[in-house]
């Protein structure tokens, strides 16, 4: 019996030995998932708009082949860098909507976009550059347009409603990424008066009806 009981606290021992292996692999695993993801981040913000998978794991100091171990291919790399930069502007898109008369609620809008856009620029001039070959960022892009879209109509209601036509979409159009980065990059403008041209432009629309 005594035999019997070694035997069994031995195999105890080295399935805990076995499991704790394991959940350090796991663990390792993760981290140089993380790693990948924060050097593609980090270059996306950098001004390469167009890294390589050669350069991402350059970044991160790791193989190219331990890159794509992690990732079947870039594709699931950009899904895992959206699902990333989704959660941490996840604060802006859920904070609750702006109150107060139509004009007070535009501005805030104006304000809350210029915001946002000031955070995603890199990620989503990147993403544009790619979108015509990667369905992970056309469906960011159509997601984001439709979030913005719902946003922009609970925020003028019941004033001005999508239905309306002309008004709505025009104001649309104003409080967009495009136009946005129309001015902070082709009209060399500065982000607060960015904010201005378009703050100026949406209170006429909506003052009009």
């Amino acid at each position: 019996m005594g035999g019997l009981k070694g035997g069994s606290k031995g195999a105890s021992r080295r399935r805990a030995q076995g499991e704790s292996q394991a959940d350090g692999r796991v663990e390792r695993g993760a981290r140089t998932r993380r790693r990948i993801v924060d050097a593609l981040l980090a270059l996306v913000r950098q001004g390469a708009l167009l890294p390589t998978a050669e350069e991402v794991a350059a970044r991160a100091g790791v193989g190219t082949r331990t890159v794509f171990r992690h990732f079947d291919d870039m594709e699931a790399l950009y899904l895992e860098l959206t699902a990333r930069i989704e959660r941490e502007v996840a604060p802006l898109l859920e904070a609750p909507l702006p109150e107060g008369s139509p004009v007070e609620r535009a501005r805030a809008l104006v304000a809350r976009r210029v915001e946002l856009f000031e955070r995603i620029a890199p990620f989503k001039r990147s993403g544009d550059l790619v979108r015509w070959r990667s369905r992970v960022i056309e469906a960011d892009h159509r997601r984001m347009v439709e979030v913005l879209r719902a946003e922009l109509a609970a925020v003028l209601a019941p004033e001005i409603a999508p239905e309306a036509g002309g008004g709505f979409d025009a104001i649309e159009l104003l409080t967009s990424f495009d136009a946005w980065d129309r001015l902070r990059r082709d009209g060399c403008q500065s982000g607060e008066r960015t904010r201005a041209i378009l703050e100026a432009a949406v209170v006429a629309l909506v003052e009009a009806g």
